[in-house]
This record gives C-alpha cells, structure tokens and sequence, in this order.
C-alpha cells in the first residue's frame, strides 16, 4: 500500500473517532490510541513508521508553534514562577529521583542485574517530556479554571526543550563525554530571530494568506535552524509562536486576519494530533509490554510519585509568593502529566547496540500507554470529585428542560407536517398541537426561572459564537452570488471578526469559572 493511501486511511479513521467521541466525555487522544491499538493488533492497513526524523519534521514544530501561538503572554508573565520552577528545575528534580528510586529496584528485581543510576538518568530525561494535550482539551470542554489550564500548558511547552537537552547530555555523560557550561547555555538560549523578524514583518502587512504563509515559515524554520546550530529546536519554535501569537496575532493582525490565523493552526493542531496518536497506537505491541509488565508497572508508579512530589513541592515553593495555587490543583497537574509520543521517539532513537535499549523501549512504551489511557479516561471523574467542576443540580434541571421543550418543539412540527398531508382527522390534530403547546409554554418558563438562578454564560457564549458564525457564512454567500460587492464584503467581515475576536478574548466573558477562580487561586 503507498503512503498517499495509508495517511487518507489515517485521516478518515481520525474522522470517525472524532464524530464518534463528540459527546461523550472520552478525550479525543485517548480514542485515537484506542483506535491504533486495535487497528495494529488486527493488521488491517500498514502505518508508517513513527520516527524521529518523521516527529521532528513534520510534527512536533506544528503541535509546538500552536500551542504556543495560543498562549497569552499576560498570564504567562503572571505564573511564570510556577511553570520555570516545573518545566526546568522540576524536570532536573524529578530525573535524579527516577535514578535514585529505579536503579535501585531494577537491580533488586533481577530485572537487569548491571543496570546503574547512568541508564535510569536517560530514562529519567525522555520519561520527563509531557504531552497534555487530551488533558487540556478535557479541561476546556469541563469549564476548569483557565490558570490551571494555564500551568499544565505552559508547563509542557517548556519541559519538552528541557528534557530534549538533558537526554542529549545524558547520553554524551554515559559516552564520557564532558558538557560545559557553555553548551548547556547554548541549547537553553536557542535562536528566536525567526519568531521576532516574522513578528514585526506581521505588522507591516495585512493579508491573511501571506501571514498565515510567515507563520508557517517561523514555525518549521525556526525549529530546523536551531536544530542545524545543535540548538533546541522545541525552546526556539516556542519563542517563536508565542513572538508570533503575542507581538504578531494580537499585536499586528486585523481580526479577519487572527481569525483566519487561528483557524488555520487549530486545523493544523487537530491534523498532527489525529496522525500522531494513531501512530502511537500503531507503534505499541502488546505482547511485548506483557512480557515486560513488571519493569513498567515499577517504572510508571516511579515516574508519577516522583512527580506528584515534584508538584507538591512546588507549590509549597510557589506558597510564598502571589502565584500560590490550591492543593486540588497539585492533584490535577500530577495526574495530568500524560507521557505521548516525544518520550517514545526519543527512546526508539537510541542506537540497537546501547546497552538496555530493549527494557528503556518497553518502559517508556508501557508508561505512555498507561499514561494515556488511565490517566486520560479518568480525568473528568477526579475534576468532578475534586470539586474543580461540578454538574448542579441546577444546570441538570436546565438541561432536562432544554431536551423537553426540543421534544415538543419536534412534535408540534410533526404534528403541522400531518395536518399539510391530511393523515389525521384536523379536530385531533389541532387538540394535540394545543397540548403540546401548552406543554412548550410550561416549560419555557421553567427554563426562565432555572436561567435567572443561575447565569449560564458558558451557552450564552456558544450561542453568540455560533450566530457571528452564522453571519459570516451569510456574508460569505452573498459575495458568491453577487449580492455584495467586495468592498462591502470585507467591510462586513472585518465588523464580524471583530466582534468574534472581544468574545473569544474574554471581552464578553464565555464561562463563568465552575467555582470561584479567585477561592481556586489560593
């Protein structure tokens, strides 16, 4: 089978998870590896092979510039204390207790009689590169407090470059090979003039094709000419989508222009997210993590107490300063540390002949998938039961009474479609539209005084975004057919956007916090 057809299998095998996963509360992640676990095991199509040169190529720059680009550089600014202290001497922490914990055990098990603390540090390095995306789209969708989303981000972004160079340095210690001060300065302060230049030229221009062109060329260029100059390409693509998203998208860019930005990455993000899980799920042989059961059963309790304690002391670091969070949140962002599809690459690119290759493979293999899944399937429940989100009673009875006033609605409708046709006799017909009716009026005010109880700004907000939309599309139509001419259209457009951008900004505030953020800060 050529590649052209295995990816259009891919994607339509993404597609249909994504429809099948659209209302339930299973992260979207999650059933892509389900999906290529299942797919793998029954053989039913060849998948490429999950590469480093594939990751690196094609995409970890995507997934990272997106991410990054979506960041708000005020937030970042206000929790930068927390998300430096996780991302970079949390990562350090957390390497040198996976090494003291697991050698140790390794050894005591028999698992691998001359395994030393140098082995269990590259472990250490891979292991700590997080992939919260289920996560974060969990958390979005929950209505969990946006600081917290925040952290869990801002985190991954930048312990991913952290544990590229101390996996790097790793290695070169088990080869012998000494790292100055120098080298390691030189792979933390990457090259960012790609994100800066692209940035200030956003400014200067106003055409959507063109910057969605310059943002492109800054994420997969900024991470090829750090990676050229032995530089971290994943710290460089972050600078350069924050640069992009920070002092381009909201600094430069018309509202067309960010909305049709945005949308572009969003699509980006969801396309290499879809191939990528699956591609995770194709990679895993089961049969060979059972045989290995016993070091990953070790290795993943280690590597997630060692970051709950990492978490921990954290925040108790963090305790002393403006950027305190809730001890529920430590809960959450330990648990929330899923290990995807970085750690694998990294450690299928170990060389055939490095000593214990076979048991870092499977551990970081059997880590990810447990990660994935049990972490992933069970995040909504701990949300709930933290008391992060909660289902009220209140939004419940809402939620009853929306699905009653549809089921009318239809009736009636079935009930005029009848009458046009003449099925029924029209004295029955009319009696029933009148109950039905009566049934409608009832419940349209139970539903008024359930919405004046309580806010419901988070529907408030997907009514407003889907009605911009709508009118867009209309705009849109009438341009086509002739209706408008273009600078009429793009007149309309750009109010449109513009109305569009202030809701998603916050401007016209979307959720109310499911609790009160400020109780939820500390």
């Amino acid at each position: 089978m050529d590649i052209e057809t295995t990816f259009i299998l891919l994607f339509v095998v993404a597609a249909v998870v994504a429809i099948a996963v659209q209302r339930a509360r299973l992260p979207y992640t999650v059933a892509l590896v389900l999906a290529g676990l299942t797919l793998g095991a029954l053989h039913l199509f060849p998948a490429p092979e999950l590469t480093k040169n594939l990751l690196f190529s094609a995409f970890l720059p995507g997934l990272i510039f997106e991410a990054a680009f979506h960041i708000d550089g005020r937030e970042l600014r206000d929790n930068w204390k927390t998300i430096a202290s996780l991302a970079v001497p949390g990562v350090i922490a957390s390497m040198a207790l996976i090494a003291a914990v697991l050698t140790p055990l390794v050894v005591e098990l028999k698992l691998a009689p001359a395994f030393s603390w140098k082995y269990a540090l590259v472990f250490g390095a891979l292991i700590s590169a997080t992939d919260p995306v289920a996560v974060v789209a969990l958390f979005r969708n929950m209505g969990a407090p946006r600081r917290l989303t925040m952290l869990l981000d801002g985190e991954s972004l930048l312990n991913d470059g952290t544990a590229i160079v101390f996996f790097t340095l790793s290695l070169s210690l088990l080869a012998g090979a000494g790292a100055t001060a120098s080298s390691v300065a030189l792979q933390f302060v990457s090259v960012v003039g790609a994100g800066v230049g692209t940035a200030l030229l956003i400014r200067q221009i106003d055409e959507p094709m063109i910057e969605i062109t310059l943002t492109t060329i800054a994420a997969y260029g900024s991470f090829v000419t750090a990676e050229t100059l032995h530089a971290s390409g994943v710290i460089a693509t972050v600078a350069a989508g924050m640069l992009c998203g920070n002092l381009g998208a909201r600094g430069g860019m018309s509202a067309s222009t960010r909305v049709a930005s945005e949308t572009f990455w969003e699509y980006i993000a969801f396309a290499l997210n879809s191939i990528v899980f699956l591609l995770i799920g194709f990679e895993v042989k089961l049969p060979v993590l059972f045989s290995y059961w016993l070091p990953i059963l070790v290795a993943y309790l280690v590597v997630t107490v060692g970051r709950g304690l990492i978490i921990v002391s954290g925040r108790a670091l963090m305790g002393l300063t403006r950027e305190r969070f809730p001890w529920r949140w430590s809960v959450v962002l330990t648990w929330g540390g899923l290990r995807g599809a970085l750690p694998m690459v990294l450690v299928l690119s170990l060389p055939s002949t490095f000593a214990y290759r076979d048991l870092l493979v499977s551990m970081t293999f059997g880590v990810a998938v447990l990660s994935i899944l049990v972490h992933g399937l069970t995040m909504s429940w701990l949300l709930t039961r933290l008391g992060i989100v909660s289902e009220s009673a209140d939004r419940t009875a809402y939620e009853l009474r929306s699905g009653q006033l549809q089921a009318a609605a239809a009736a009636v409708q079935e009930l005029d479609r009848m009458a046009q046709m003449h099925l029924a006799a029209p004295e029955i017909l009319s009696s029933l539209r009148d109950e039905y009716r009566r049934t409608v009026e009832s419940t349209e005010e139970e539903m008024q005084k359930l919405a004046v109880s309580r806010p419901y700004s988070r529907d408030l907000y997907r009514i407003r975004r889907r009605l911009l939309v709508t009118e867009r599309d209309q705009v849109m139509r009438a341009y086509r057919e002739g209706a408008l001419g273009r600078k009429s259209q793009e007149r309309l457009l750009a109010d449109i956007d513009a109305r569009l951008v202030r809701l998603e900004s916050g401007d016209t505030p979307p959720e109310a916090p499911a609790k009160d953020e400020e109780t939820d800060n500390g």
